[in-house]
């Protein structure tokens, strides 16, 4: 499970507060008005921004000043982190070892993976060669790689049309409960969080609240929340 001990992110006049759990195998949805801190709150659970007090634990084990690279997890931005200048095979790969060194055994994974998420036959293409949701796939196809039990997503699907992203929905959706990971992803719409999160956190007013039902909290909405619904829903 996922930690936020007492968690304390302080930039300039910008405070953001959180603690609580998140359970193992939880699909949370992190929504909240812009500028209220949720990408913030994914970058220090990655370790890309130091908190200015508490802690970070994964299964009890303090993670807090780990680096980015040795922590238990995945990242996907809504650029999808795709490398023009590389196939998507080669981009696929990098999940595995970023020399992109890799044995045949290796590359037979990365087709697996691509096969998986339905682009068996295209790990020769560059990205710019496939569409919006075929890159988004490639970059799920990476992280299905990786295999780590944490996965973040900060609004990856949030250029993709309401067909197509609920269609990604669906396959982060399958991909989570294939391999057991823990999501937490930042969304603006509230859409999402209904179709794909079990749990929803609101961050609004400098507090990231401890995850909900999201059924429950969409039900009966807070004020912060109720507000933001009011102008973006």
């Amino acid at each position: 499970m996922l930690t936020l001990e007492r968690l304390e992110i302080v930039q300039d006049d910008f405070r953001l507060t959180a603690d609580w759990t998140l359970p193992m195998g939880a699909r949370a949805a992190v929504i909240g008005p812009s500028g209220a801190g949720k990408s913030t709150l994914l970058m220090a659970v990655a370790g890309f921004l130091a908190p200015t007090s508490g802690r970070i634990l994964w299964q009890g084990q303090d993670i807090t000043a780990i680096p980015p690279g040795k922590r238990p997890l995945s990242i996907l931005f809504q650029d999808q982190n795709l490398f023009p200048h590389l196939t998507i095979a080669q981009n696929v790969g990098l999940g595995l070892r970023p020399d992109l060194r890799l044995a045949s055994d290796d590359w037979r994974q990365v087709e697996g993976a691509l096969e998986r998420v339905g682009l068996g036959g295209m790990g020769g293409r560059k990205p710019a060669q496939l569409s919006g949701g075929q890159q988004g796939r490639a970059a799920l196809a990476r992280v299905l790689l990786r295999a780590r039990p944490l996965l973040l997503l900060d609004e990856p699907f949030a250029a993709l049309g309401p067909a197509l992203k609920a269609e990604m929905l669906g396959l982060l959706a399958e991909l989570a409960a294939a391999t057991g990971a823990t999501v937490l992803m930042v969304t603006h719409d509230p859409g999402d969080a209904r179709r794909f999160a079990d749990l929803t956190v609101l961050v609004a007013d400098g507090v990231a609240s401890p995850p909900v039902e999201t059924a429950a909290l969409f039900a009966d909405p807070p004020p912060a929340l109720r507000d933001y619904l009011g102008r973006e829903a």
